[in-house]
């Protein structure tokens, strides 16, 4: 393989870059996640316009910029460097590549090209903290229990009169209290013909609820989404690989979160380096003492591994091969562990509300929360390599 990046992905890391540092500082971010959107829709509507961010991954018949995943990743990267609080991860990493996956010709006619020009944003709705487990990214579920199971709970899909009902709640769904549409991932068929559909909702249509919950990373905005009697339109059709086609969407959305996860670590890192350069203790710059060395040289090399690995799982994913649960559990360690450091080598301020060191580290766990933990991602990527059983034999 050929590791050396393109002129044009360079391009697109060093002008996203110039853009998300003029209109995504300290300041503009703090301000973006207070609104009730909890992201800046002018800077969403500048990464569309200027950037096609939306539509990076998605083909030019559809409206988009006919990149990989390889170019999205590098792009989260950078996005994740600054924190920036949009919907990109939501719409263009977890919602479009279904749509364009499973979706009728008519669904994709419709909506993709909306999606891309930045018009439509879209989230995936899974009903309660299940969303690793959906994407299977921490174990496999092949009867998609998770979705309900026939049981109460979860989101049960019924069919209707000229259509789909759904009726339960999702939890930690991202941006989806501001999304223009949702796809649910729903129960249906009971115990006779039990099975996993996907679901397009407005988010205007009657009987749906959507209100934003507090999260513990602020910058990563989640709804709690309640359906009572929703008419919904199906993904797709009845019959898809619905299980299958989740499994595919985690690998590609790890190598994504990967790279965005390095991304934040590099930053968080930096803004360490450049601090205990100029903070002094004892006549002489803190950063001067080995202690302080050693700890930020295994930091540095424990980012340029994970680095190493997120560019390889979005090379692997553009390529239709799976590498993207070891890198996302490499990257979120490293991200958890500069961000420990940061916090530890600002001292006093490291941990007050008014620097930034904290929102780093609010970004580490709340991953973890949501898409892993980092043991879970390594104890299943090992299952799926058969790892122990080798070593049993």
């Amino acid at each position: 393989m050929d590791a050396r990046f393109t002129a044009e992905q360079d391009e697109i890391r060093r002008t996203l870059r110039d853009l998300l540092h003029k209109r995504c500082g300290p300041g503009e971010l703090r301000a973006a996640v207070d609104t009730p959107a909890g992201h800046d829709p002018a800077l969403w509507a500048a990464l569309a316009e200027q950037l096609g961010l939306p539509g990076l991954a998605l083909p030019e018949t559809c409206g988009g910029v006919g990149c990989s995943v390889t170019e999205l990743a590098l792009a989260c990267e950078e996005t994740g460097r600054a924190l920036a609080p949009s919907p990109l991860l939501a719409t263009a990493v977890l919602a479009a590549p279904l749509l364009l996956a499973l979706g009728t010709d008519a669904q994709r006619a419709v909506l993709l090209p909306r999606i891309a020009s930045g018009a439509l944003t879209a989230a995936l709705a899974v009903p309660g903290p299940a969303l690793a487990t959906a994407l299977a990214l921490t174990g496999h579920d092949p009867g998609g229990d998770w979705a309900g199971g026939g049981r109460a709970g979860g989101v049960q899909a019924r069919r209707a009169e000229g259509g789909w009902r759904l009726y339960g709640q999702a939890d930690q769904v991202l941006d989806g209290h501001s999304a223009g549409l949702l796809v649910v991932a729903a129960h249906a068929g009971g115990f006779a013909r039990s099975r996993v559909l996907l679901f397009l909702v407005r988010g205007d249509a009657a009987g749906l609820t959507r209100v934003r919950q507090t999260a513990l990373d602020a910058t990563r905005p989640q709804a709690r989404v309640q359906l009572r009697d929703v008419g919904a339109e199906l993904l797709g059709r009845d019959g898809d690989d619905v299980l299958a086609a989740l499994a595919r969407l985690g690998d590609t959305a790890a190598a994504c979160l990967a790279a965005e996860a390095v991304g934040a670590a590099d930053r968080v890192l930096e803004r360490t380096v450049e601090y205990v350069r100029q903070r002094e203790q004892f006549g002489r710059p803190i950063g001067s003492f080995q202690a302080v060395k050693h700890r930020l040289a295994d930091v540095h090399v424990q980012v340029q591994a994970a680095r190493s690995a997120a560019y390889y799982a979005a090379w692997a994913a553009a390529r239709g091969e799976a590498a993207g649960g070891p890198a996302l559990a490499q990257a979120l360690q490293a991200l958890r562990e500069a961000a420990a450091e940061a916090i530890q080598s600002h001292g006093g301020i490291g941990f007050t509300w008014e620097h930034e060191a904290h929102l780093y580290f609010k970004r580490a766990a709340g991953d973890e929360l949501l898409f892993g933990p980092v043991h879970r991602l390594r104890a299943h990527a090992a299952d799926l390599a058969h790892v122990f059983e080798e070593a049993g034999r």
